[in-house]
């Protein structure tokens, strides 16, 4: 069976989430997090894989793949009304099938505030919105069940200045890339 032609980028979906993207400062403070646990490569069916330095983000919302015509109405219609507010990190956690996570201390309001105004937006948008609970956590790594989180981390605050729209490059490339940054104000 031949393989049909290969999409270009232009008519390939967009694979998109939002997120609270970190600056230089901060991204480095969450890759030494990272880097304080122990991958024990144990007899799992895959090593650990710690999250690149690149990638380390707080997801709000995944969305998915969307047709890139539709980019621009996105763009405009996820621009939503963002506090100011600061998250305290210090509470490294194994979740459920070996993910690696970097959990805020609390939650400030406005975190869930945005998370909530910008799940409206993407209804009103005709966008589906997950329908668990809101676990914010940068997540460190995956398929690392017998890791060993640090016994003590100090705990470091993060300012962030705006949430991003993301799209998520499955291509040789790969990676990560902002496509709109939203400001906090």
């Amino acid at each position: 069976m031949a393989a049909g032609p290969a999409l270009t980028d232009a008519a390939r979906p967009a694979r998109l989430f939002l997120a609270l993207w970190p600056d230089a400062a901060t991204r480095r403070t969450l890759a030494q997090a990272r880097d304080q646990w122990r991958w024990e490569q144990g007899s799992a069916p895959r090593s650990p894989a710690p999250v690149r330095s690149d990638k380390l983000h707080l997801t709000l919302h995944f969305i998915g793949n969307v047709d890139r015509s539709r980019l621009p109405a996105l763009q405009a219609g996820l621009a939503v009304a963002c506090s100011a507010f600061e998250l305290a990190f210090g509470r490294h956690a194994l979740w459920a099938r070996g993910i690696a996570v970097l959990e805020p201390l609390a939650l400030p309001p406005a975190l869930l505030a945005l998370h909530g105004a910008l799940g409206d937006a993407l209804r009103d948008l005709g966008l589906p919105v997950e329908q668990r609970p809101f676990r914010p956590h940068v997540t460190l790594a995956r398929h690392a069940r017998n890791a060993l989180p640090p016994l003590h981390t100090p705990p470091f605050t993060w300012r962030p200045a705006g949430y991003a729209l993301v799209e998520s490059r499955l291509d040789a490339g790969g990676g990560y890339h902002p496509l709109t940054h939203y400001p906090c104000r």
